[in-house]
């Protein structure tokens, strides 16, 4: 009885169901600082991530966990444990690339669509950031979409997004697309 007061009590007030988000992406791509900047609006220190992080928030009045989840090849294998329930409209799948990484563009493809292939999250959009591109020499989204052969993934609802995890240039935008795949 309760919960059912409650979830009426939210549809009246406009507030929706918990959307989780997994945020993926090879080690020091920045997926800590996006978390924070995301939920905080603005940079903080950080430290590789072992495991995983969360963080909550609201945007366009969707509330957000964040599953900020560690990109070290040890932890990679345990990635589609963290993307359980993220289909049919409960969630999406945040991939943060380094644009300065040309070195791993390899290693960050096979990544990609070893996730994006999961079937778990086959309905889920899939949000690719193209972090640091506040750095000079960078790759920009067009060259990172096809470094990864994001041509590949056209059964999939997906966007490349440019942006600067540190400055949060970018960052809104790339929120703006997913709270509108997820609101409906």
């Amino acid at each position: 009885m309760g919960l059912a007061i409650s979830t009426l009590w939210s549809s009246l007030l406009g507030r929706s169901k918990e959307l989780k988000i997994c945020i993926l992406g090879l080690d020091n791509a920045g997926k800590t600082t996006l978390c924070y900047q995301m939920s905080m609006g603005q940079a903080v220190a950080t430290a590789p991530t072992v495991g995983s992080n969360t963080e909550q928030f609201t945007f366009k009045n969707l509330s957000f966990i964040l599953w900020d989840v560690g990109g070290q090849a040890s932890l990679r294998a345990s990635w589609t444990s963290y993307l359980a329930g993220l289909g049919e409209g409960k969630g999406g799948v945040v991939f943060v690339f380094d644009s300065t990484d040309r070195e791993r563009i390899s290693v960050a493809l096979q990544e990609l669509h070893r996730v994006a292939g999961d079937e778990q999250v086959q309905t889920a959009p899939l949000l690719i950031f193209a972090n640091k591109q506040d750095v000079q020499g960078c790759l920009n989204p067009a060259e990172i979409s096809d470094a990864l052969n994001l041509t590949a993934l056209r059964l999939r609802d997906w966007h490349i997004q440019g942006c600067s995890a540190l400055t949060g240039k970018g960052v809104t935008e790339g929120l703006d697309w997913l709270a509108a795949r997820l609101a409906g």
